[in-house]
């Protein structure tokens, strides 16, 4: 399956979504993560930013909001209005469906609720031994703008880059369509 932008994706709002989140991200970090940061730090993780209560208390105290595509994939971001910027927090896409457009869907999904909130910054975290995303970020115009190293608790370090692209404006993203002779299809 490809996904296009009319992928169908929803919402997280009900428990049983906030749970297929939670079971999703178990999938995705023991598959992708035990070898970039192994196993003990993996569970304690997926326990402190990806279990149901840690899903939770974001979305109902932290202003995350979460979207998901049922078994395939999920993101989730949280806007900063002062600033004008949208912190990308989540963006995990289950092995099976790399390569099918999903996670370059989901960035772009992200992109367009930054643009409807008036943020002019959209960044994320990334593992700096995890070169296959931080690829896949650059060639969505993503770029490194500085080294983080952050202490998460029980001894672990989150070892990352911060990376971000500016969010153009609809206007301007029209202008850029039409200017490249792609035009009309934009509304």
């Amino acid at each position: 399956m490809r996904y296009t932008r009319g992928m169908k994706w929803e919402r997280v709002e009900q428990p049983q979504q906030v749970k297929a989140v939670a079971a999703l991200a178990r999938d995705v970090w023991e598959q992708h993560y035990i070898p970039i940061v192994g196993a003990e730090q993996v569970k304690y993780m997926l326990e402190k930013f990806q279990s149901v209560e840690a899903i939770t208390r974001q979305i109902d105290a932290e202003g995350f909001e979460y979207v998901l595509v049922p078994d395939a994939g999920y993101a989730a971001w949280v806007p900063d209005l002062e600033k004008k910027s949208l912190f990308l927090s989540k963006i995990y896409v289950k092995d099976s469906q790399r390569g099918t457009g999903l996670g370059r869907a989901l960035l772009e999904l992200a992109e367009q609720r930054g643009r409807a909130l008036g943020c002019m910054e959209l960044w994320l975290t990334v593992n700096r031994h995890n070169t296959n995303s931080i690829a896949f970020y650059e060639r969505m115009g993503l770029r490194k703008t500085k080294e983080l190293v952050q202490d998460i608790g029980h001894g672990y370090v989150m070892d990352d880059w911060r990376m971000a692209k500016q969010i153009v404006k609809a206007e301007e993203l029209r202008s850029r369509v039409v200017s490249r002779g792609l035009g009309g299809g934009l509304q």
